[in-house]
C-alpha cells in the first residue's frame, strides 16, 4: 500500500489485450509509474516494453496475491465472457496482498442504469463486482464506464448495425439515438489521468482526487454520437454519400429481442445484437455525458475528431477476423 499521496505502482490484468496496451503505454508515458503485467502462466501473449511481468496460477490463489504485493493499484481489463470465478478472484487477492485501489473490469455502457443492468445480462457482473468489492472493505474501486469502444464496434457489422465493406447499414429505429462512446486511445489517456491524481486532494481543485471517485462508478467519452451520424463520418471519410449505402430500419425492440432468441440458442452474434441494440434504446441509457456528466475536463481530455476514429475502424474492419 502506498505511503504517499500519489499512486506509483500500477498492475495491471490484461496489459497485453486491445484496450490494456493503450492503458499501459498511456500509464507508462507519464513517467509516474512502474506498470507490472499480470499473466497466466501459459500466456503468450506479447507484454509492451518497459513493463514487468508476472506469471501467475489462478488455480493457485497465492501466486495471484504473491504477484499483486507492493502495488497501489490494479487495473483489471479482460474479456466481457470472463467467469464469475476470475472475476471473485480479481477481487480477493488484491484485498489480501494491500492494494488500495480497484479500477475493475468495467470499460462498457453505463452499468449503474437499472434498465441496462437488467436487461443485459453480461452486464449484470460489474454490478455484482462493484457491490463485491465494497463488501469486503479491502479495497476501494472506481469504475470507468467508457461508453462501447468505437474503433472496435464500428468495424463489427452486427454491433453498431454499419458494414462498413459492403457499404450497408441497418438504424435501429431512425438511426438517431445518441450513445457516449470512447476510443481506445482516449481510454488509455483517462486511466493514466485518474491514477496520476492525488489520492486526497492537494491546492484549490477540490474534485481532482480519487478519495472523491471512491466506490463510485465515472464517466469517460471521445464523443456522443448517432448512428447516422457515425455513416456521415464513413462517407466523409470514404469519400461517399449515403445514396451509395444501401440502408435500412429495424425497430430496435424487435431486434433486441432476436438478439435475445438468439443469444438463448447460443448464438453469439445474438449476444452482440442484443447488447448493443439495447443501448441505443430511446430512453437515453446509452447517452451518459448529457445525463451523467463526464470527468473529461477533471482530467484534461482531448475532444477527438470522429473521422480519424473511424479511418482506425475501417481499417480494423479489413482484419481476416473482426471479431479478434
Amino acid at each position: 500500500m502506498t505511503t504517499s499521496n500519489h499512486i506509483t505502482k500500477v498492475a495491471i490484468v490484461g496489459a497485453g489485450g486491445n484496450s490494456g496496451k493503450f492503458m499501459t503505454e498511456a500509464l507508462l508515458k507519464t513517467g509516474k509509474h512502474t506498470v507490472t503485467a499480470i499473466t497466466r502462466i501459459e500466456s503468450e501473449t506479447k507484454i509492451p516494453e518497459g513493463v514487468i511481468s508476472k506469471k501467475v496460477d489462478y488455480n493457485k490463489h497465492e501466486t495471484l496475491v504473491d504477484a499483486l504485493r507492493g502495488q497501489d493499484a490494479l487495473v483489471i481489463t479482460l474479456s466481457a465472457f470472463t467467469p464469475e470465478e476470475t472475476a471473485m478472484q480479481l477481487i480477493n487477492a488484491p484485498g489480501e496482498a494491500g492494494v488500495a485501489w480497484i479500477l475493475p473490469n468495467e470499460w462498457s455502457p453505463d452499468t449503474a442504469n437499472e434498465g441496462l443492468l437488467k436487461d443485459v445480462f453480461g452486464f449484470q457482473l460489474k454490478g455484482v463486482t462493484r457491490k463485491a468489492i465494497e463488501d469486503l472493505g479491502k479495497s476501494a474501486y472506481i469504475a470507468v464506464s467508457t461508453g462501447f469502444w468505437y474503433e472496435w464496434s464500428l468495424a463489427i457489422p452486427v454491433a453498431f448495425g454499419i458494414d462498413l465493406a459492403n457499404r450497408t447499414a441497418t438504424f435501429f429505429d431512425e438511426g438517431e439515438t445518441k450513445i457516449s462512446t470512447s476510443t481506445w486511445p482516449q481510454i488509455g489517456r483517462a486511466v493514466a489521468a485518474l491514477l496520476s491524481l492525488p489520492i486526497k486532494s492537494e491546492g484549490s481543485n477540490k474534485e481532482a482526487c480519487l478519495e472523491n471517485f471512491k466506490n463510485k462508478v465515472v464517466y469517460i467519452n471521445s464523443f456522443t454520437v448517432s448512428q447516422k451520424d457515425m455513416l456521415e463520418s464513413a462517407c466523409g471519410v470514404t469519400g461517399t454519400k449515403m445514396d451509395d449505402w444501401t440502408i435500412t430500419k429495424e425497430p430496435a425492440q424487435d431486434r433486441y429481442m432476436s438478439g435475445v432468441e438468439e443469444t438463448k440458442e447460443g448464438n453469439r452474434i445474438g449476444f452482440v445484437k442484443m447488447m448493443y441494440t439495447r443501448v441505443f434504446y430511446p430512453d437515453g441509457c446509452g447517452d451518459f455525458e448529457h445525463n451523467k456528466g463526464t470527468l473529461n475536463k477533471v482530467l484534461d481530455l482531448p475532444q477527438e475528431d470522429i473521422d480519424e476514429a473511424t479511418k482506425a475502424a475501417i481499417e480494423r474492419s479489413k482484419a481476416p477476423s473482426w471479431v479478434g
